[in-house]
């Protein structure tokens, strides 16, 4: 498998297609099948039962976009080590 620079997060234009130079942000990444769904892009409608006609992205080809910004990086959470304390 390869590994993707795009994560998600992450702020993308397309480059290719009917939605060719909008912007939006990246809301989901399929790795093995090297799709990603884009905020705003390629809005599909979907009918459910319970709530109607619903508004969703779909999968766009990772090839068809373009990384403007990365990800903000998240902070790792540390454990603090405990501090063996001596009693005479």
């Amino acid at each position: 498998m390869k590994k993707l620079k795009i994560r998600k997060g992450a702020q993308v234009q397309v480059i290719t297609g009917s939605e060719k130079g909008k912007k939006g942000t990246v809301l989901e990444v399929n790795a093995t099948k090297m799709l990603i769904k884009v905020e705003g892009i390629r809005v599909q409608t979907h009918y459910d039962k319970k709530e109607g006609l619903l508004k969703k992205e779909g999968f766009l080809d990772y090839s068809n976009v373009k990384l403007l910004e990365t990800a903000p990086k998240k902070e790792k959470k540390t454990a603090k080590k405990a501090t063996k304390s001596k009693s005479a």
